[in-house]
């Protein structure tokens, strides 16, 4: 069922919305959760907490693309849930790896956490991903934003792993020069 359907189920407030987002996006948002959390129990539990989301957000909410929706939804989410398990320290996995390389060009005054929230909805980001060629843009999405493990991303492309880094640590440097330009501290 192609998405302006299911957004109408929504709309509509029937039930199959549910099963038909599940049927279309279950693995798409499972695998986002899963990048962040490591933990299936937890992933179904934030995948179905994101259906509840969607449900209650359309309407009023009527969505350009559903799949960014639910990722947008399903990616704060998992954030949300891995805070509360991590909460005393910071644990391994992706989510404290990709923290840790944002950090040399994240404004000091603000926290990682919230400084890659912000710049996933910033204007700033944008235009600097918009100025980026297709291949490094994607890199850069599938890391900061899904927070796939290197190997997963390199697979992806069909790449070198060293490649995949390699991207990343230029990416980060024009960044930082980026936001530095733009007159944001660093």
């Amino acid at each position: 069922m192609d998405d302006q359907k299911i957004i109408d189920l929504y709309w509509n407030r029937s039930e199959t919305a549910i099963s038909e987002t599940a049927i279309k996006y279950g693995r798409y948002c499972h695998s986002i959760a899963y990048n962040i959390l490591h933990n299936n129990e937890d992933c179904e539990e934030c995948v179905n907490d994101t259906y509840l989301r969607a449900w209650n957000a359309m309407p009023p909410k009527r969505p350009n693309r559903l799949s960014t929706f639910l990722g947008k939804i399903i990616r704060n989410i998992s954030l949300d849930r891995y805070d509360t398990h991590t909460a005393a320290k910071r644990g391994g996995g992706q989510v404290a790896l990709v923290l840790d390389e944002l950090e040399e060009c994240i404004p000091s005054p603000f926290g990682a956490d919230q400084i890659i929230d912000a710049l996933a909805l910033a204007e700033i980001l944008n235009r600097f991903l918009a100025e980026q060629n297709p291949e490094p843009r994607i890199i850069f999405v599938q890391r900061y934003w899904y927070m796939q493990p290197i190997q997963a991303i390199a697979a992806d492309l069909g790449v070198s792993q060293s490649k995949v880094k390699m991207t990343l640590l230029h990416l980060r440097r024009k960044l930082k020069l980026f936001l530095e330009k733009e007159g944001v501290m660093v």
